[in-house]
């Protein structure tokens, strides 16, 4: 596949408000990222934490960071295991999954937000996989807010038409065939992606329409007789981008099925809605949208309502699955 906007930017570095930290994961796996935090507490002040996609360094989210701190927010953005700062001496044998990523890694922000900024709302956002790791966390009835963007676990049914095939061989059989051979995904060699862990790729290449169908949604299904989802009461808004060819409509709310406890709304943007060509699945989080696409999420975080003057369409609730 082959789209200007198909691929994330080089990694950007964090600016000078934002604090390194490290924070062990549910199960002790040590995870790196990065706070944007206000001088003085305020309980009426909402954290955010960042959940990045699949394989995607948090410091893509940096600046998008920034600007919500400069809107009021503190902010959270860190790495999954075998990614970016959380990154191991070598990705060989390294036991990693999107369940891990989810209900281990990202688990242990929510702990984190409620530790270090106490009393205060924490809100989400979850851009491609990371809004599914949303749902993953044991403590998600603790979210007020979420946002999440082009957010879906790949069902290969779900991508775009005109590039349904193509990305399955490219995802689903050379990607898989690749890992098997190195013991881990060499995405960044490839330049598709940060090299990913064999059991991501193990869930993200299953072809199956359900979560628990994936190796590791098997798991936790078997563990806990029950997905976490529900426990998400947050009023949630989910952005689709109408030439992403992961986030369709079908992919976006396959997902958002599984949030049954929240307060759901479905934005469905069109490049032309903002005065642009192309879009795509990784580019709403570049600053070039900070004036037409960031402030969309920023009114929801504060508000938890769209603008009136908002772009695109609200898909109904009766198109979900």
């Amino acid at each position: 596949m082959t789209l200007p906007s198909a691929s994330p930017t080089r990694a950007q570095t964090p600016d000078k408000e934002s604090v390194p930290f490290h924070e062990p994961a549910a199960d002790g796996y040590p995870l790196g990222g990065f706070t944007w935090r206000h001088a003085l507490p305020d309980t009426r002040r909402p954290v955010v934490i960042i959940n990045a996609a699949t394989s995607v360094r948090c410091r893509h989210y940096s600046r998008f960071a920034a600007y919500l701190f400069a809107n009021g927010f503190d902010v959270l953005t860190y790495d999954y295991r075998g990614v970016g700062e959380s990154r191991p001496s070598s990705m060989k044998g390294l036991k990693a999954s999107w369940t891990d990523w989810g209900a281990l890694d990202f688990e242990a922000m929510l702990k984190r937000a409620q530790r270090e900024f106490p009393g205060q709302p924490i809100d989400v956002i979850g851009h491609s996989f990371g809004g599914c790791a949303a749902g993953l966390g044991a403590s998600g009835q603790v979210i007020r807010r979420l946002v999440t963007v082009g957010a879906q676990f790949a069902y290969w049914r779900d991508y775009a038409p005109e590039h349904r095939l193509r990305m399955f061989g490219k995802w689903h059989v050379l990607m898989p065939l690749l890992t098997l051979f190195c013991g881990y995904f060499p995405g960044k060699r490839l330049g598709w992606l940060e090299d990913t862990p064999a059991g991501v790729v193990r869930d993200w290449s299953t072809p199956t329409p359900r979560y628990e169908g994936r190796p590791s949604g098997r798991k936790l299904l078997a563990r806990d007789g029950r997905l976490p989802f529900a426990e998400v009461r947050a009023k949630a808004l989910a952005i689709s981008i109408g030439d992403d060819p992961y986030g369709t409509v079908a992919a976006t709310e396959r997902l958002l099925g599984y949030f049954s406890q929240a307060e759901k709304t479905h934005l469905r943007i069109e490049p032309q809605d903002i005065g642009e060509q192309e879009v795509g699945h990784f580019a709403f989080f570049r600053s070039a949208y900070q004036a037409t696409l960031w402030p969309i999420a920023l009114t929801w975080l504060q508000t938890g309502e769209l603008a009136s003057d908002t772009p695109g369409r609200k898909i109904p609730r009766s198109q979900a699955l």
